[in-house]
C-alpha cells in the first residue's frame, strides 16, 4: 500500500469519526433515547398510513380516474413515503449510533422488524 492511498484512508477514517460524533451529538440532542416501543409505534403507523394509500389505489377507477380522486391518492402516497423515508432516517441513525437506545421490553416475533 502506497504512502498516498494510507493518508487518503486515514484521512476517511478520521473524517468520518467527526460526522458520527457530530451527528451523534446534534441528533441525541433532539431524541435523547429510542426504546423499542417507541420505534414500533412508528413502524405501526407507517403501516397504516400504506394500508390507507394501498387502500385509496385499489378503490380508484383506473378507466376513469377523476382530478380530485387523483389529488387524493397524490396526497396518501406523498404521506406514505414521508413515512416511510422518516422511519429509514430513524433506523440508520440507530444503526450508526447517533441515537442511544433507552430501556424497553424485549422484542416479539409480531413485533420486529418495520416497514419495507
Amino acid at each position: 500500500m502506497t504512502d498516498d492511498l494510507r493518508r487518503q484512508r486515514r484521512f476517511m477514517e478520521e473524517v468520518e469519526l467527526a460526522i458520527r460524533a457530530a451527528n451523534r451529538e446534534i441528533i441525541g440532542t433532539h431524541i435523547p433515547a429510542m426504546t423499542r416501543e417507541a420505534f414500533v409505534r412508528l413502524a405501526v403507523a407507517v403501516g397504516k398510513v400504506r394500508a390507507g394509500y394501498l387502500d385509496a389505489v385499489l378503490a380508484m377507477d383506473w378507466t376513469d380516474p377523476n382530478e380530485t380522486a387523483l389529488q387524493d391518492l397524490r396526497r396518501k402516497r406523498e404521506m406514505y413515503e414521508e413515512a416511510r423515508q422518516g422511519f429509514e432516517a430513524l433506523r440508520h441513525c440507530i444503526e450508526a449510533g447517533y441515537v442511544d437506545i433507552g430501556d424497553s421490553h424485549p422484542a416479539t416475533p409480531a413485533n420486529k422488524g418495520g416497514p419495507r
